[in-house]
């Protein structure tokens, strides 16, 4: 299908230019006029370039895209990054903040259904767009099995601090860089916090509110949005799609 019309798509789907973000969002570097087959990944790194040049698509959609704060100039290490991209014909579309908050196809939306909970409202505003979501099991679950179940789902997580009730009522979600949302969602009544990055400036929080807490990792947990995402426009326009998945570790 047309680049243009996919983008446009996209733009409208995550509202992407009515959401502040840490740099501009959407269509980062413009490629060929027509997309045949999608790549995504977490990271606009060169590993998931090679991905995605490998599979053969015309257009890489990633969660972390290549613009963040100030402009920086197109020399050493990032600008041959973006010669990669210019040098393919392949283009490049971010979605971040709008990607996480999506309510049905975005990153705490994924985990939750995978978790089995139900989203129930939300917290941790950014700039006018609440990015975390506060969710609820079906009926009252033990947190060890919700470990169990992010096992099952991802991996074992980073780290794990059971400092809250041994059954959980009410759980906040929020992928990546979540941890200091920490007291805000104990304030909302929650027991238990389900995130990405360990933060140290939050370290001993949990033990001191009384919460429980599942670190699973920055990049798992923002695995989940691209690949719903990619489902979602495979399902719409039959585009066939490959994740490229370069872990960190982190």
């Amino acid at each position: 299908m047309k680049r243009d019309e996919l983008v446009a798509y996209l733009d409208d789907l995550l509202a992407i230019h009515t959401i502040a973000d840490f740099g501009p969002q959407g269509l980062q570097i413009e490629g060929r006029d027509e997309v045949t087959k999608l790549a995504v990944g977490v990271d606009a790194a060169h590993a998931t370039i090679d991905g995605a040049l490998a599979a053969g698509a015309e257009m890489l959609i990633v969660h972390h895209g290549i613009f963040w704060g100030p402009p920086k100039r197109l020399a050493g290490a990032f600008g041959a990054k973006v010669r990669r991209f210019f040098d393919a014909g392949l283009n490049l579309y971010a979605a971040h903040l709008a990607l996480d908050a999506h309510p049905d196809l975005g990153n705490n939306a994924e985990l939750c259904r995978l978790l089995g909970l139900t989203p129930v409202g939300s917290y941790f505003n950014y700039k006018g767009l609440d990015v975390g979501f506060i969710a609820a099991p079906p009926q009252p679950m033990a947190f060890q099995t919700l470990v169990e179940r992010f096992t099952d789902a991802l991996q074992p997580p980073l780290r794990v601090q059971a400092f809250g009730p041994e059954t959980l009522h009410k759980v906040a979600v929020i992928s990546g860089d979540g941890a200091r949302s920490m007291e805000e969602a104990h304030e909302l009544g929650c027991d238990t916090l389900v995130t990405g990055e360990l933060d140290y400036t939050v370290a001993h929080a949990a033990e001191e509110l009384g919460m429980n807490v599942i670190y699973g990792g920055h990049y798992v947990t923002e695995t989940l949005g691209v690949q719903a995402l990619a489902r979602h426009l495979s399902d719409t326009f039959s585009l066939p799609w490959v994740f490229v998945d370069v872990p960190v570790g982190l």
